[in-house]
């Protein structure tokens, strides 16, 4: 509900999008295989992600909405972060400079996360386990926001505030990109 309220902000102000949802794709945590580095693209996995790549390839934007998970994001979303790896061109030195292949495209990002808990705090790194690999894979986080106090499924239907928060990411994203 709160990927689709980002969708809407987007949509309403110009941008086209497409709810992906994780739960939705069966895929692998990254196996640190390192076969990506020679190949370009993860050849140690066929699964889920496969599909997923050529997704974030085309789109210019992306938000990533997870629960909290003991302090963090999902183990979902993490493995999803994880295998972006392939994004990754090293060099041979130790210790590896690298770069990003979907740097330098003006590419842009949203994210959220939803917790139980009623305080910030309890959202621990949450928000940075999603900043910090978009941020190095060349995305510009333009918004981000914090639904909390929601536990039970399609809860935050009740909290217009909170599909607000997500709708203005949304804004945010579209007026970006």
């Amino acid at each position: 509900m709160l990927l689709q309220a980002v969708l809407d902000g987007a949509r309403g102000n110009g941008a086209d999008g497409q709810a992906v949802h994780l739960r939705e794709y069966r895929y692998e945590p990254c196996l640190g295989c390192e076969a990506c580095r020679k190949a370009g693209v993860c050849t140690g996995l066929q699964d889920g992600m496969t599909l997923l790549y050529p997704k974030i390839e085309q789109c210019s934007g992306l938000a990533l909405v997870s629960p909290v998970h003991q302090y963090n994001i999902s183990a979902r979303m993490k493995a999803f972060l994880d295998r972006l790896y392939c994004y990754y061109d090293f060099t041979n030195t130790r210790p590896r400079g690298w770069s990003s292949r979907l740097a330098g495209q003006g590419r842009k990002a949203v994210i959220g996360v939803v917790a139980e808990q009623a305080e910030k705090k309890d959202t621990g790194v949450a928000l940075e386990a999603m900043r910090l690999p978009l941020a190095a894979l060349g995305y510009d986080i333009v918004g981000e926001f914090i639904a909390l106090g929601l536990f039970d499924l399609g809860r935050v239907a009740q909290h217009e505030d909170i599909l607000a928060q997500a709708r203005e990411a949304g804004k945010q994203l579209a007026g970006a990109l």
